[in-house]
C-alpha cells in the first residue's frame, strides 16, 4: 500500500498546529507527519512535542530561524513515502484528500503532480462544508498545463491541495531560495516540465487560511515585488528547462505579455480608484516596458496614456462609464470560474 510523507512547517501558529496535524492523520492513509518548529517563540515546542507522541508524528525544531524556503526543503529532503504533501501549519486537508490523491497516482504512474481546489478560510468556527465525493479527474499534458500558466502569469495552486510524486520530487530538487514568494509556482512549472498533472475537479481538497498574520500580507504585500518574483520564476523554468519544453520562446513571450498588461492595469486601477500615493504608476510602467517591450500592441498601454493625459481628477468620476473595467472585471470572474471548474 502506498505511503505518504507530509511535511508540516510551523512558525510562531501554535494556536493552529493541532489542528492542522489532526486534519492530516484523520486521512485514513498509510501518512507520517514531519513537523519542522523554524525557531518558534511562541507554545510551538509543547503543541509539537505532544502531537509527537503519536508514532504516526515526527517533531523537530531549529535553534536558529532559517526561514520558509530553508525548512521547506529540509522536509521534502526528509521525506519516505510514496507521496509527498507540504501542509502549512495555518490550513488543514478536507477528509479524504488524500485517498482521492493516491487513488490517481497510484492509477497512473505517469503523473507527478495532483491538486485540487482549496477554500479559502479564516476561522475553525465557519469552515465551509467541503465537497468529498468522488472526483472529476482531468490529466493534463505537462507542456499543456504550462502553456495554461503563461496566458495568465500566475499560480493557480495555493499548495495545501498539492501532493507529488516523491521520486520525482527528488530528482527534481526544492525550492529556490531566491523565490521566497513565487517558489511555489516555479515548483509546479517544474513539475509539469517532466510529467503529466492531475487535477481533481467537483471536490475540495484543502482549507486554505486567509489572515492578517500571513506571510502573503506580512511580507510580499508589493503589487511590483509580486510581479517580479513572477516573472523570475518564469525566466528560472525557461533558462534551466528549455530543452524539454516545446515552443518555450513562444511560451516566454506569452508570460511576459501577461505580466506587462497585469502592470499596466494595475496602473490605470490607481488612477481610477486614487491610490496614486500607494503604488508607484511610473515603475509599474517601466517593469511592462522591460518585460514586454512592445507595449504599444496592449489595450492596457493606451488606457495609462489617456488616464495620463487627463490627470488623475478625471478618471475616478468617468470610470462608471468605461467598458475597460467591467470588461477587467468580467475576465478575472471567468478566471476565478475556470480555476474552481478546471484547476488552470
Amino acid at each position: 500500500m502506498s505511503s505518504f510523507s507530509v511535511i508540516v512547517p510551523c512558525y510562531n501558529y501554535a494556536r493552529y498546529l493541532k489542528a492542522c496535524v489532526d486534519s492530516i492523520l484523520s486521512q485514513g492513509v498509510d501518512v507520517h507527519v514531519l513537523i519542522i518548529d523554524d525557531c518558534s517563540s511562541d507554545d510551538t515546542p509543547a503543541v509539537g512535542a505532544e502531537l509527537a507522541k503519536d508514532p504516526r508524528v515526527t517533531f523537530l525544531r531549529h535553534e536558529v530561524n532559517q526561514g520558509h524556503i530553508r525548512t521547506y526543503n529540509e522536509g521534502l529532503a526528509l521525506a519516505t513515502g510514496d507521496y509527498t504533501a507540504l501542509v502549512s501549519s495555518d490550513d488543514l486537508l478536507t477528509p479524504g484528500a488524500l485517498q482521492r490523491a493516491q487513488a490517481v497516482l497510484d492509477a497512473h504512474p505517469e503523473v507527478g503532480m495532483v491538486y485540487g481546489h482549496s477554500i479559502y478560510f479564516q476561522s475553525e468556527s465557519d469552515l465551509p462544508r467541503p465537497r468529498i465525493g468522488k472526483p472529476r479527474v482531468d490529466i493534463w499534458h505537462g507542456r499543456d498545463w504550462i502553456a495554461q500558466r503563461c496566458k495568465t502569469a500566475t499560480s493557480c495552486i495555493s499548495s495545501p491541495e498539492v501532493v507529488v510524486r516523491t521520486s520525482l520530487q527528488q530528482r527534481l530538487g526544492g525550492y529556490r531560495v531566491d523565490l521566497p514568494h513565487a517558489g511555489d509556482l516555479e515548483m509546479w512549472l517544474r513539475f509539469a516540465a517532466y510529467g503529466t498533472v492531475a487535477y481533481l475537479g467537483e471536490v475540495d481538497q484543502a482549507y486554505y487560511r486567509k489572515h492578517s498574520a500571513s506571510m502573503h500580507v506580512t511580507t510580499f504585500n508589493s503589487v511590483l515585488a509580486d510581479l517580479r518574483q513572477r516573472k523570475t520564476a518564469f525566466d528560472a523554468l525557461f533558462d534551466t528547462h528549455w530543452p524539454v519544453i516545446r515552443n518555450h520562446d513562444e511560451l516566454r513571450e506569452k508570460a511576459y505579455r501577461a505580466l506587462a498588461k497585469e502592470a499596466l492595469w494595475t496602473a490605470c486601477w490607481c488612477y481610477d480608484r486614487r491610490r496614486l500615493d500607494r503604488v508607484s504608476v511610473d515603475d509599474l510602467e517601466a517593469f511592462a516596458r522591460e518585460t514586454y517591450p512592445d507595449l504599444r500592441s496592449l489595450t492596457e498601454y493606451w488606457g495609462l496614456r489617456w488616464r495620463r493625459r487627463v490627470g488623475p481628477r478625471w478618471p475616478p468620476i468617468l470610470q462608471p462609464f468605461l467598458p475597460s473595467g467591467y470588461l477587467h472585471w468580467f475576465r478575472n470572474k471567468l478566471w476565478w470560474r475556470r480555476r474552481r471548474l478546471r484547476g488552470v
